[in-house]
């Protein structure tokens, strides 16, 4: 099979350009549990569940871009709660929808947005 891509990342792979990439990537790794380490000179690699988003300062080259993200996880309420812990701004707090996802949504300190979501099982 030919693969153009690395083993375990998907076809297209969220990069979030920041000035503070090494705060962002503690953020992520605290808030989402995600695995990786920050990285000087090359963007971070941090798996969230069995996705992958790289995070970096753009090297000069790029102005910081926040970025709009749905995350599914395991416990909204925790997950959110994590967040907002850890200087995230509350805009939409944990709610069930018509369509079956729980969902809260909060803005990090970098400006990006993230929806932290769950579906409920048959739905």
């Amino acid at each position: 099979m030919n693969r153009f891509q690395p083993d375990g990342w998907h076809t297209v792979t969220p990069r979030i350009i920041t000035s503070k990439p090494d705060e962002l990537v503690r953020f992520v790794k605290e808030v989402f549990r995600g695995q990786g380490e920050f990285q000087v000179n090359r963007p971070a690699e941090i798996r969230i569940g069995d996705s992958m988003i790289m995070i970096s300062n753009g090297d000069g080259l790029r102005e910081p871009v926040p970025a709009f993200l749905y995350v599914y996880v395991e416990n909204v309420d925790e997950t959110y709660q994590r967040a907002v812990e850890a200087g995230a701004e509350s805009l939409e707090i944990p709610s069930a929808l018509p369509y079956g996802d729980r969902r809260a949504m909060v803005k990090d300190l970098w400006g990006n947005l993230w929806q932290i979501a769950s579906r409920k099982h048959g739905t």
